[in-house]
């Protein structure tokens, strides 16, 4: 049995450092820690406490309220005695203690009006952190995508310096014996130093990417792990424009927020049509008063005058200045604004699953056509390469024919990977998006 636990034990902690020993991280790490530690997220997270918060109070709006109070004084000269209202000369001290109630009874719909407004604020926040949490994740998507770019950039740009360099210590042994043309051994040598810059810009260009996904996962740039490399994802079905739009509209939850705003708007126009209604309330309370100039100690006289009250209260609104009639044309305004506002996001929701549409097969046919490019691009390199090193060509051919696989190949990173952030941008806006 001891053998056993101790076995156990030792498999628990071979798992546990295996784990704290991971070298990399999967686009669903980083998606994991953007939503954990992304500041900007956390603020968003905060409105929907303050939403919380605001809807109970407007359910407590409809208690009673209580309130207590107390005063004390000292009055010099000739003034009134509050226990005997009489007129007095000499100095004393005075007080007063009160206990108060009042209870809304009828304020024309305006608390039940006012929660639902708060409801519906409330559901609208939640849809709306949603949707930011989804745009977060998009972000680190793409900015995930742009550092793999950038390493497979720098990656062909040190390939390409290998390839000029080689050629280069060939051309200087031939330099040094006199069978090599001087213009064609100073041309590479000019094409080396463009290719050594070419390998630094990307090294900025890759600094500067995982500068950006950084920030997005909340971590110094430095503690940013190798990245997994993603798999093209597998072909996909392809909306038209017309139903990755209507899929948006039914899976965004940006979209679905905009409905509750307008109907949170609509409320505010009925709670600010309740100003035009009469207002009534009950009120009760506890008096009491205390003089100096009086018998009796502190307690003793806040008993003798102890006085009670309970009384109706009724407010009719008869002229304020047209305020109401203004709150409720304010409170309209609103409701235009938002219903703008939310044809405003589908005319660019519009735009942007139709431009989805248009790159996601425009760029299936870029990687396509680059493919082949690259094939026939490395064969006139080879050629261009055996004539060269044969004495039958020049610098300038066998650049040219370098520089255009070099082009090639760097295009053809760049279109892939845009590929596969368009069709990950596809499955975001049909509500498909899985991320592994």
């Amino acid at each position: 049995m001891y053998r056993i636990v101790f076995l156990l034990f030792l498999s628990c902690l071979f798992l546990s450092l295996s784990a704290q020993e991971k070298k990399s991280l999967s686009l669903a790490d980083c998606i994991a820690l953007s939503v954990e530690n992304n500041p900007e997220l956390k603020l968003n997270e905060l409105s929907l406490k303050r939403n919380e918060i605001q809807y109970k109070q407007a359910q407590y709006n409809r208690l009673p309220s209580l309130n207590a109070g107390i005063g004390h004084g000292y009055n010099e000269g000739r003034s009134i005695n509050p226990t005997t209202n009489q007129f007095v000369t000499a100095g004393y001290y005075s007080g007063n203690q009160s206990l108060d109630m009042n209870l809304p009874i009828f304020d024309g719909l305006k608390i039940l009006y006012d929660v639902r407004m708060k409801a519906q604020a409330k559901e609208a926040g939640r849809l709306e952190f949603d949707n930011a949490v989804n745009e977060l994740k998009l972000d680190v998507i793409e900015a995930y995508i742009t550092v793999l770019t950038s390493q497979d950039m720098l990656k062909q740009a040190k390939d390409a310096l290998a390839v000029t360099e080689e050629t280069v210590r060939r051309m200087e042994v031939l330099q040094r014996e006199g069978a090599v043309n001087p213009g064609d051994y100073h041309d590479l040598k000019g094409q080396l130093q463009s290719d050594i810059n070419s390998m630094e810009g990307n090294k900025q260009v890759l600094h500067n990417s995982k500068l950006r996904l950084a920030r997005l996962l909340n971590i110094e740039v430095n503690d940013l792990l190798e990245l997994d490399r993603l798999v093209m994802p597998a072909e996909l079905y392809v909306y038209n424009s017309t139903e990755l739009l209507e899929r948006a509209k039914e899976s965004l939850p940006g979209m679905e927020a905009l409905k509750w705003r307008i109907k949170e708007a609509e409320q505010g126009v009925k709670k600010a049509k309740t100003g035009y209604y009469p207002t009534l309330s009950l009120s009760a309370g506890l008096w009491s008063r205390y003089s100096s100039e009086s018998t009796g100690s502190y307690f003793r006289q806040m008993d003798n005058f102890l006085s009670k009250g309970v009384s109706l209260n009724l407010r009719i609104p008869i002229f304020n200045q047209f305020a109401v009639r203004s709150q409720v044309r304010l409170a309209m305004v609103d409701v235009e604004e938002t219903k703008l506002r939310q044809i405003s996001e589908e005319n660019k929701l519009r735009e942007e699953t139709a431009r989805t549409i248009f790159n996601l097969q425009t760029l299936k046919e870029n990687v396509k056509n680059l493919q082949q490019q690259e094939l026939s691009y490395q064969e006139s390199f080879r050629i261009a390469q055996v004539h060269f090193d044969a004495g039958n060509s020049n610098s300038v051919m066998l650049l040219t024919a370098k520089n255009k696989l070099d082009n090639t190949k760097n295009q053809l990173v760049i279109k892939q990977y845009e590929w596969m952030l368009q069709k990950y941008i596809n499955d975001y806006y049909a509500g498909t998006l899985e991320i592994r």
